[in-house]
C-alpha cells in the first residue's frame, strides 16, 4: 500500500464521523443515553447527561472507510473483527448502564467471558488461517541482529496472545475518562501503526489510517468541553483495534512503550485496589495511594486542569512513539 493511498481512508473517515455527529448526538439526547459523573469529581458534574455511546461515530466512520478499499487489503480484516467484537462488548455494557439502569453494566465474569471468546476468534484465525507466524520482534534488537530478532514464544505463544489483546483492550478502556483524552492518545498510536505498516510492507496501514480519521473527526465533538463521550463502545473498540495490529505486526511487545499510557492506568487501579484491601485487613481500614484511579483523574484532583492532564498524556505518547520506531528502525527509517 502506498503512503499516499492512506489520504483517502484518512479523509472518508473523518468525512463520514464529521457528517454523523450532527445527527446521532441530539438522537442519544432524545433517547436520554447520559453519562453519569463520579460525586467526588466535582468539576465533572456539569457533564452529567451528556450522551454516551459515541464512539458508534467514528466505528462508522473507519469501517466504511475500511470496507471500501478491503478488497485490495484483506489482511486488515481480523483485526477490523477485532475491533468490532469489543465494540459489541462495549456497546452490552454501556446500553445496560445507561439504557436499562444497571449501575454495573455486564458483571465481570460476563465481560471477562465475551473477551476470551472474541480474543479466541481472533487467535484461532491467526494460528489457521493466516500466514503470520505469531513470532515477536524484540524492541531495539536491529542494533544487534540484521532485521532484528523475532521471539518464538513456543507453548506461551497463545496464552500471551490473550493476556496482550485482554489486557491492552482493557488499559485502553480505563483510559477514556477526560474529555478528549483517548482520542488524543490514541492518534499518535494510530500513526505509528500506519508508518511501521508502509515501512514493514505489510498490506494493513488502510485500518489504522481510517482509524486516524475517525478520531480526528470524533475530536471535533470530544475535545473540552466534550459534546459527547465515546463510552466503552469505542474506547474497548479501540484496545481491539491496537492489541490486533500489533499482532499482524508482529510488535506486540512494543505495545509497553507506545502504549505506556494505557498500562499506567490500568495499572493505577490494580495498584490502588489491591493497596486497599490490603491495607483495610491489616489496619482495619483501607488505604490509598492515588486521590483516585484511573490515574488521570488523580491529576486532576491535584490541581492539573483537564486540558492540561490531556496534552501531557498525549505528548508523552506521541513522544514514546517516536521512541517506538527507533526500537522498530533505528537509522534506517
Amino acid at each position: 500500500m502506498y503512503l499516499t493511498e492512506c489520504i483517502l481512508p484518512i479523509l472518508i473517515a473523518f468525512t463520514i464521523t464529521i457528517a454523523l455527529g450532527p445527527i446521532l448526538i441530539p438522537w442519544l439526547k432524545k433517547l436520554k443515553v447520559g453519562n453519569t459523573e463520579r460525586e467526588e469529581l466535582k468539576s465533572h458534574q456539569v457533564k452529567n447527561g451528556t450522551p454516551t455511546m459515541g464512539g458508534i461515530l467514528f466505528l462508522l466512520g473507519l469501517t466504511v472507510a475500511t470496507l471500501i478499499f478491503a478488497n485490495n487489503y484483506p489482511d486488515v480484516l481480523p483485526v477490523l473483527f477485532l475491533t468490532w467484537g469489543y465494540a459489541i462488548i462495549g456497546f452490552l455494557d454501556d446500553y445496560l448502564k445507561v439504557v436499562l439502569k444497571r449501575s454495573d453494566g455486564l458483571l465481570s465474569y460476563q465481560k471477562m467471558l465475551l473477551q476470551i471468546v472474541v480474543t479466541g476468534i481472533f487467535a484461532a484465525y491467526m494460528v489457521l488461517y493466516s500466514d503470520n507466524d505469531l513470532t515477536l520482534l524484540i524492541p531495539f534488537s536491529q542494533y544487534f541482529v540484521p532485521g532484528g530478532y523475532y521471539l518464538n514464544a513456543g507453548i506461551v505463544t497463545i496464552p500471551l496472545m490473550f493476556f496482550a489483546v485482554i489486557g491492552t483492550a482493557n488499559g485502553v478502556n480505563f483510559t477514556d475518562g477526560l474529555d478528549g483524552l483517548l482520542s488524543t492518545v490514541t492518534i499518535p498510536v494510530s500513526l505509528f501503526f500506519i508508518i511501521v505498516s508502509y515501512y514493514k510492507m505489510e498490506q494493513v496501514a488502510l485500518l489504522p489510517a481510517a482509524v486516524l480519521g475517525g478520531l480526528l473527526g470524533f475530536l471535533m465533538f470530544n475535545a473540552y468541553p466534550a459534546k459527547i463521550f465515546m463510552g466503552d463502545t469505542g474506547s474497548l473498540a479501540l484496545g481491539g483495534f491496537i492489541a490486533g495490529m500489533a499482532y499482524i505486526l508482529r510488535i506486540p511487545l512494543f505495545l509497553p512503550i507506545v502504549g505506556f499510557i494505557y498500562f499506567v492506568e490500568v495499572l493505577s487501579v490494580m495498584i490502588q485496589v489491591s493497596y486497599f484491601k490490603y491495607t483495610k485487613k491489616k489496619y482495619g481500614e483501607g488505604r490509598r495511594i492515588f486521590r483516585m484511579t484511573p490515574i488521570h483523574h488523580h491529576y486532576e484532583l491535584k490541581g492539573y486542569s483537564e486540558t492540561k492532564v490531556v496534552a501531557f498524556f498525549a505528548i508523552t505518547t506521541a513522544l514514546l512513539c517516536l521512541v517506538g520506531l527507533a526500537g522498530i528502525f533505528g537509522g534506517k527509517l
